[in-house]
């Protein structure tokens, strides 16, 4: 949720980042609520104001003179009047709060200017998109791959993209998982592993609600399967106050990941490529507000460095205004190279909140100085979402006798250096 000092004394500038991220609100219709609130916030103040002071008057006053009577009937009046006011307050104030929530996070100074993917910019590249196996074709054509990822049974128990792995297949998404969070634990990250479903005050407090209810499950009594550990990460301190040296707090988690994917359709939906059920280890740092962009810097980098001990070509893209997503500040994409369907997978998101997730949820830190809470910054990441990573690893990694030959970072976690698919 933005600062509402921020839309009262710069309008613009909240305007200027609904443009740059292209969204259709209207801002006016916010800014005329938001002035009706307020005025309706100080009628009720001085209605307040104003029996307080009566009641300092009735207390010396002698009960049953004239002038206690009279001032009982006054207070009758006035109480009367504020009811009527507090009642229309917490109607406003509700549409209040429902047209805050509507308003997205400010843009970065340095996030360009954009509307499509297409225009991204490509902030860095790591190793070569030709230094791969000449053997490379999709992972679901290589032959053998339903003995390892069965797509159809998967379809069958529960829906398409609910695959089964199975043999080899499970035991290299437990090996990947378990290397991502050693990997992320060396960095200095605490693993925790958290509920797998969240209330609905959770995912406001992350901006799942009310912008992406409709890409996630939803149980009858009101719960949600978590989209990423993201959620359940973010709200550990929900409603709580950190010393400020304890900053930044650093934790990773694995969860299944639970995501809807309506409208998905074509290419980008075969194979591992979009799922409904996925595994990925999450990144996830509560930090001081002057160190938010140099933390989001570590954070990619500790995102990057899984990418570079699996030996997958990668490249970061800084997503344009466009295509950064409402609650972000900035956000940086990592995608690898998959050879044998010649294109970019995204793996993981690195983002920079700043403030907007923290307000919502009022997680803030005591400022040593000053002996009074602020509001903490927010960043995650993923490190990493498996089903890409493991589709890159199949196509790069493919050789000519029909097996995989694994990174040797990965080997220990394996048990071998091939996986074969009979």
């Amino acid at each position: 949720m933005l600062d509402p000092k921020v839309l009262r004394e710069s309008p613009e500038t909240v305007r200027a980042a609904i443009a740059k991220k292209h969204l259709e609100v209207d801002l006016d219709a916010v800014l005329t609520l938001d002035a009706s609130w307020r005025a309706q916030l100080s009628e009720v103040e001085t209605l307040r104001g104003k029996q307080k002071a009566a009641n300092n008057e009735m207390a010396a006053l002698k009960k049953g003179s004239p002038e206690f009577i009279a001032k009982v009937q006054e207070m009758k009046a006035v109480s009367a009047e504020a009811k009527a006011k507090e009642e229309g307050l917490k109607v406003l104030e509700e549409k209040w709060q429902a047209a805050m929530l509507s308003l997205p996070n400010i843009p970065h100074a340095t996030v360009p200017e954009g509307k499509t993917p297409e225009q991204n910019v490509v902030h860095a590249t790591n190793g070569s998109v030709h230094a791969v196996s000449a053997h490379a074709i999709p992972h679901w054509e290589i032959g053998g791959f339903n003995n390892l990822i069965d797509f159809g049974r998967g379809a069958k128990v529960t829906g398409a993209g609910f695959p089964f792995y199975i043999g080899d297949g499970a035991r290299l998404v437990r090996a990947l998982l378990q290397f991502f969070l050693d990997e992320d634990g060396k960095a200095g990250y605490t693993e925790v592993s958290p509920p797998i479903f969240v209330n609905a005050a959770s995912a406001t407090a992350t901006g799942q609600l009310p912008d992406k209810e409709g890409q996630m499950y939803e149980t009858a009594d009101k719960l949600y399967a978590v989209p990423t550990a993201e959620v359940p990460l973010t709200n550990f301190y929900r409603d709580e106050i950190v010393e400020e040296s304890a900053l930044p707090i650093c934790r990773c988690a694995y969860t299944p990941c639970f995501r809807r994917e309506a409208g998905s359709y074509g290419k980008d939906v075969r194979g591992l490529n979009r799922l409904h059920q996925f595994d990925k280890v999450e990144l996830l740092k509560w930090v001081h507000p002057s160190a938010s962009y140099d933390e989001l810097e570590k954070l990619r980098a500790d995102a990057e460095r899984l990418l570079q001990k699996l030996e997958l070509p990668y490249r970061v893209l800084l997503m344009c205004g466009g295509d950064l997503g409402f609650s972000q500040s900035k956000k940086y994409d990592l995608e690898v190279w998959a050879a044998g369907q010649k294109r970019w997978l995204e793996v993981s998101s690195c983002s920079n909140f700043e403030a907007f997730q923290a307000r919502r949820a009022q997680i803030r830190f005591r400022n040593a100085e000053t002996g009074k809470p602020e509001l903490v910054h927010t960043l995650n990441g993923s490190g990493l979402a498996v089903p890409r990573v493991l589709a890159a690893l199949l196509e790069n990694n493919l050789q000519a006798d029909g097996r995989v030959k694994l990174p040797a970072a990965l080997v220990p976690y394996f048990g071998k250096e091939y996986v074969g698919f009979k």
